[in-house]
């Protein structure tokens, strides 16, 4: 088993306000300091031993680390950094943005829960530092030989995860649709075989629109897994999403020992979400397969569930969440999951639309105990982040526990993203409807596997004993 990760930075809920007022109070100052003296208020960091900061030597590490994934030709990102003459004109808004954090787009509070993630591609306040140096010493190119070999990129056709497992066993790919140049929102649902004649464990998937055009019509994109379990006579069902595809969120990789099983006559159901954007586009959505090789069976299944951060009522496929968001008003809401059986937590997805504004993904305990796990304090609609917790900070929590989701929505003129804050707003599956809930990877253990891991992990078996 992993880490849990779980107990350093909890925060409990009425210390919460107080706590977000001082941070609060904290930013405004450090943008004080910026606005009026161009200076950030960070640690020091690399350049002070009084030699300029260039880039060749100091940025364009930071870049290819941080930036590149999106800033390059061919991208989302509406400007490429990854060549010095692409990124001085841009040096200016580069430091604004870093400095305000709102990029790289990691919308993670830094101070409460868990810290450690796979996939962190947020600054740190060292990088933070400097950048804005670099800016306000003139962005220097420096010596071109300090350059760092350029980063090698999968073409277009490629796939991110390449690198680590090779070619996907198989790609599946969606029935095309063309979305009107102007138009209400569009739902399209076809269904498409999964190509396995046997049992066949998935050890990772990547999912993406077709073209980089069709990124910008996908609000998102799900693949649903129907397939008949073995003794039964329901025929194919739907057992959960495999996986789904939003900005910033493009694969899953299942942890050692886990993963999701095909079963012959599977298929996937999709569910594509697009947005009329003012030119007609035509696309697809495609499905990156790859299996664990043939007779290695994985002891844990995962399953990626959606946990509410609302009320739900209705009943079967039909559960909606229960929203009531007045005109000019910042609302909460909450919803509770309750975990079967043990089990440790993947990763943090949350999934808001344009008056999101922040969500907690917090573990209540059997005993009643309280345990923050994570804070997206910024939310953003624009970025869909999967925060995916390392391995050795993922929580394992014992069964009973309650998974805890809080989510609060900004319908008011200072959320940016919001087209009307005059307007009610509730539940629905439109953009300018809104939704709250989390999607979180659950692997499911059991009991004898929970001990095995609190005994391998005295010091967090401790920490739930004693409370």
């Amino acid at each position: 088993m992993y880490g849990i990760g779980l107990f350093a930075g909890a925060v409990a809920p009425e210390k919460r306000a107080s706590k977000r007022g001082t941070q609060l109070a904290n930013y405004m100052r450090c943008l004080a300091v910026v606005m009026l003296f161009g200076v950030p208020c960070l640690v020091p960091a690399a350049g002070d031993d009084g030699r300029p900061v260039t880039f060749a030597k100091d940025i364009a590490p930071i870049f290819q680390e941080k930036c590149q994934n999106c800033h390059r030709a061919g991208q989302m990102a509406p400007m490429s950094l990854v060549t010095y003459e692409e990124v001085r004109p841009w040096a200016k808004a580069i430091k604004q943005r870093v400095v305000l954090r709102q990029m790289p787009p990691w919308h993670m509070d830094p101070t409460i829960g868990i810290q450690k993630f796979q996939n962190d591609i947020s600054l740190n306040d060292a990088q933070i530092a400097v950048i804005s140096k670099w800016v306000d010493e003139g962005a220097p190119m420096g010596n071109k030989d300090d350059m760092p070999a350029p980063r090698k990129w999968p073409n277009d056709e490629g796939w991110q995860l390449a690198s680590q497992f090779g070619k996907p066993d198989f790609v599946l790919k969606s029935e095309p649709y063309t979305m009107p140049a102007k138009g209400s929102d569009q739902w399209f649902k076809p269904l498409t075989p999964i190509p396995v004649t046997e049992p066949r464990w998935v050890r990772a998937v990547e999912m993406r629109p077709g073209t980089p055009a069709g990124r910008r019509i996908t609000h998102h994109a799900l693949a649903f897994l129907q397939q008949e379990e073995p003794g039964t006579n329901t025929g194919p069902v739907t057992q959960g999403l495999l996986m789904e595809w939003a900005v910033n969120k493009n694969y899953d990789i299942y942890r050692p020992n886990t993963g999701k099983l095909l079963l012959p006559g599977s298929r996937i159901w999709w569910e594509m979400h697009y947005h009329a954007v003012g030119e007609e586009i035509r696309d697809d959505v495609e499905l990156a397969v790859y299996l664990y090789p043939k007779g290695q069976e994985p002891k844990y299944r995962t399953v990626l569930a959606l946990f509410p951060g609302t009320p739900l009522t209705g009943f079967g496929t039909s559960v909606l969440g229960v929203l009531d968001i007045p005109p000019n008003s910042v609302t909460e809401t909450d919803g509770y999951t309750t975990l079967r059986e043990p089990a440790r937590l993947e990763n943090f997805q949350p999934h808001m639309h344009l008056r999101g504004k922040a969500m907690l993904l917090e573990a209540i305990l059997p005993d009643s105990s309280r345990r923050t796990l994570s804070y997206v304090d910024h939310f953003d609609v624009n970025w869909m982040t999967n925060y995916i917790y390392a391995d050795d900070a993922a929580p394992v929590l014992p069964k009973g526990t309650m998974i805890h989701v809080v989510a609060w929505h900004d319908n008011t003129a200072a959320q940016k993203s919001n087209p009307d804050p005059t307007q009610w707003v509730g539940w629905g599956d439109r953009t300018v409807d809104e939704m709250a809930h989390a999607w979180v990877n659950v692997t499911y253990i059991t009991e004898d596997d929970y001990k095995e891991w609190l005994a391998k992990n005295p010091q967090a078996g401790a920490a739930i004993a004693a409370r």
